[in-house]
Order: structure tokens, then C-alpha cells, then sequence
């Protein structure tokens, strides 16, 4: 008897790829930022010199400052601390800060007026005055500003914190105007009693007590040529007189 041979049938199922992940997502990306970047690039080729220089100017200094000199009215920038023993610091001080804050502060062993008074004593006023000397030289316009601690004066007193902070801070005006600083150098004199304690944990610290110096904000000269080359030049009588013909014919 012969035996058949048995049919065998195989099926193969056709498989669908791994899963790819998100790496042509990466890839995609790079690409247009790549394109971005060429596009950016091939615009400032073509774009005038001007639009060059700002876009240029922008990417150096994002925040539009450093073609400021000084310190703004609050006295933003590096704070400089003026005592006896650091006064030869101060020129070089000077020279190398764009922004500065200049504070003569008290302390328990030093001080530079007399006691509740806007008299300056000998400390305070050769501090001042080399002060002054130094800062003659500069073209910074200045803002002088007075500041007390906390201790009150009687309540019965017509004379308190805020009356002595602006009259210190005008004699240390007087002083300095007499000793160096131009008559128009100083800009503002302002008195804020205990309002900006520079030891705001100790309200009595003699720290608290002290004239500020603030140089302030000036534009280099080179602004006012980027200005003068922004502005249109004005068409000579040839040029407008050539132009009219050109639109009569």
C-alpha cells in the first residue's frame, strides 16, 4: 500500500519594522535652524551697512549700556567705600570703573560731621576735598546724596532725620564745589534721612551715617556720530534742480 506524502504549508507572515523612534525628529530640526541660520546670514549680506552695524551692535551689547560711562541715579554698579586708610585706592578706582558709588560712611572710631549736626569736621572735609580733586577731572555729572541712621530726634524737635541728611549733603557740596568740582558738575543733592540703611539689621550702626557720590551715566562721543551718519544728507541745489528736469521730461 503506498503512503502518501504528507502536504506541508507553510505561511510566513510579512512583519512591519521596529518602532524608529524620534531621532529624524532631532535631525529635522537641526536642518531648519541650519536653513534659519543661512537665510539670516544671506539677509545681512544684502542689507545696508547700517542695518548691518545694529544688528551687529545688538548681538555685542544686548542691554544698550556699555556706551555709558558712570552710574545711574540709584547707583547702580561697583560701590566704593571711602575711608583714610584706602584713599590712595581711589584714582585707581576711578580709572577703572565704568560705574561708580563712592560712599564716605561713618564708623564708631571715625566720623565726619559733628554730632546731630551738618558741620563737617577736619576727617570729613580732607576726605572731601582730595575727593573733590580727583573728581574735577572727570566729565560725569554727580549727584550727591545724605543718609542718616535711625537715631530719632525729640519729638518735640522742629529739626529731624530728613532736614539733617539734605543739609549734610549740601555742605559736602559746598565743599567740594570749593575744591575741584565744577559749578555745573553736580546735578542733583538729595537727603533721604534713614530710608536706605546700609546696615538695615543694626538701624543704629554708625555705617547707616554717610554722604554718597554717585557718577553718573554719560554717552561717549561716538554716539553723536552714529547719529550725524544716520541722518539723510540734505540734496545740494544741483541735485534738486537735476531732479526736477528728470520729472519734467
Amino acid at each position: 500500500m503506498d503512503k502518501t506524502r504528507p502536504i506541508i504549508i507553510v505561511k510566513k507572515k510579512g512583519g512591519h519594522g521596529g518602532h524608529h523612534g524620534g531621532a529624524w525628529k532631532v535631525a529635522y530640526a537641526d536642518f531648519v535652524t541650519a536653513m534659519m541660520a543661512l537665510f539670516i546670514v544671506l539677509w545681512l549680506l544684502n542689507s545696508s551697512k547700517q542695518v548691518q552695524e545694529a544688528v551687529g551692535g545688538y548681538f555685542k551689547d544686548p542691554t544698550g549700556t556699555s556706551k555709558k560711562v558712570g552710574s545711574n541715579m540709584l547707583g547702580a554698579g561697583e560701590n566704593f567705600v571711602l575711608t583714610r586708610d584706602n584713599m590712595p585706592r581711589l584714582k585707581e578706582q576711578l580709572q577703572k570703573a565704568m560705574r561708580l558709588r563712592i560712599e564716605l560712611s561713618e564708623s564708631a572710631t571715625g566720623t565726619f560731621f559733628d554730632s546731630g549736626s551738618a558741620k563737617l569736621n577736619d576727617d570729613g572735609a580732607t576726605l572731601l576735598i582730595t575727593l573733590a580733586q580727583e573728581l574735577g577731572k572727570l566729565p560725569n555729572k554727580l549727584s550727591i546724596e545724605g543718609h542718616t541712621d535711625s537715631q530719632p530726634y525729640a519729638p518735640s524737635a522742629a529739626y529731624g532725620n530728613w532736614e539733617l541728611s539734605a543739609d549734610r549733603a549740601n555742605a559736602a557740596r559746598r565743599v567740594m564745589q570749593a575744591n575741584g568740582i565744577r559749578p555745573d558738575q553736580v546735578s542733583q543733592v538729595r537727603g533721604f534721612a534713614d530710608q536706605r540703611l546700609r546696615n538695615p539689621a543694626d538701624p543704629l550702626d554708625p555705617a547707616n551715617r554717610r554722604i554718597s557720590v554717585i557718577v553718573q551715566y554719560i554717552l561717549k562721543n561716538n554716539d553723536d556720530e552714529d547719529s550725524k551718519s544716520a541722518e539723510p544728507k540734505p540734496a545740494n541745489n544741483q541735485e534738486a534742480s537735476q531732479s526736477s528736469e528728470t520729472a519734467t521730461k
